[in-house]
């Protein structure tokens, strides 16, 4: 502060931001935002791929001590399918509603459970206010029910007959399990994503000549969590998707599709 007579002037040091510099600063947080998230969401999904690999152990160990306990043999996918009433996952009183996964086969070999975990990278319950609930209680998860589901056999001509879908195939009847699916991450592209508890194999195993519209689900950055018969979990890529037309949404939009390079059932059936 300088004093000459009676006049006073003060001097100020410039402390306010230019807009050249409030443009900078905003330009370096974009960047530096740009750099961060994308690590920030690989992270997570990092993460949610450990945790669905978890649900799809719990729920394959607990498909071992149900054989344990049922004369060898593994849980039924879709017992008296025609009723359309139960499947491994659960169960319900009748058609239309939502199955409680409290009343399913694996329930009691789940331990504090109580039920099929979800994949944190699923959208259950979005899916399901969508869809009215079909097949809600899975997980987000889907049962090799073409041949380890059901108790059958492979007859002349590849084709395979289905004994009886009150129970599933014999451990032992697995030739290779550790190249045999038993349960992967699901869904199937109808009008639009819904849930769905099978996966499903590429051709029907009761028609070799007719491909079937796909259902594991390659959710966690174009891949799927598969569980293997003999109890391992990997990560497998898309490598091929089918649409037959009958569903309005095409698979390979959502990420549904095989993994595999064999254009056969090789990865489901028994052999």
């Amino acid at each position: 502060m300088l004093v000459k007579g009676s006049q006073i002037r003060l001097n100020y040091s410039r402390s306010a931001f230019t807009l050249l510099e409030i443009l900078i600063v905003i330009g370096m947080v974009s960047a530096l935002t740009a750099m961060i998230l994308p690590a920030m969401s690989k992270a997570r999904e990092q993460a949610n791929t450990i945790v669905c690999r978890s649900n799809l152990n719990q729920i394959m160990l607990a498909n071992r001590y149900y054989a344990e306990a049922n004369g060898g043999r593994y849980c039924p996918g879709a017992a008296e399918f025609r009723s359309n009433l139960n499947r491994w996952h659960g169960s319900r009183p009748r058609r239309g509603m939502p199955f409680d996964s409290s009343a399913g086969p694996l329930t009691d070999y789940l331990g504090d459970a109580q039920g099929i975990r979800t994949c944190p990278s699923f959208p259950a319950e979005q899916i399901a206010a969508e869809s009215g609930g079909f097949e809600t209680g899975n997980g987000g998860y889907g049962y090799n029910n073409a041949y380890i589901g059901v108790m059958g056999g492979e007859q002349a001509a590849d084709v395979f007959t289905i004994k009886t879908d009150r129970s599933g195939v014999l451990v032992d009847w697995v030739a290779q399990p550790a190249s045999t699916i038993m349960f992967g991450d699901a869904a199937f592209a109808s009008k639009s994503l819904i849930e769905y508890s099978f996966a499903e194999p590429r051709f029907h195993p009761r028609h070799p000549s007719y491909r079937a519209d796909p259902s594991i689900h390659f959710r966690h950055a174009k891949s799927a969590n598969i569980g293997w018969v003999d109890g391992h979990v990997d990560s497998q890529r898309l490598v091929f998707s089918h649409s037959s037309g009958y569903y309005p949404l095409d698979p390979s939009s959502v990420d549904i599709g095989w993994s595999g390079k064999a254009d056969d059932n090789s990865l489901f059936d028994l052999k």
